[in-house]
């Protein structure tokens, strides 16, 4: 499957909000006003799987190009209790970027 479409195969955080320690997760915070659509592949016609509140930090597991949003290609992979593709255009790093799917 290309990178976009593919599932990761690590495990998913804990129902806690906190990540599986065997795993590398990063952090972000959700900057858009509104909330940020999560979608379930990296583009803005893909369906939507639930929308972050401004400020909600969410746990990154990779990130890979895909649409433009805004200038930005990059989308992140989501993994709170519902693996889900953010725009990066709306998501601030908290520590280090994310690696690359």
């Amino acid at each position: 499957l290309p990178a976009s479409t593919a599932s990761p195969t690590a495990a998913a955080p804990a129902q806690s909000g906190t990540p599986d320690s065997a795993t590398r997760f990063y952090r972000g915070r959700v900057t858009a006003r509104g909330g940020l659509a999560l979608r379930s592949r990296p583009d803005r016609g893909s369906q939507v799987l639930r929308v972050a509140r401004q400020g909600e930090t969410v746990w990154i597991y990779c990130k890979t190009n895909g649409a433009n949003v805004d200038g930005n290609h990059l989308w992140y992979l989501l993994a709170d209790g519902t693996w889900a593709w953010g725009s990066a255009r709306y998501i601030d790093n908290i520590g280090p970027a994310p690696r690359w799917c």
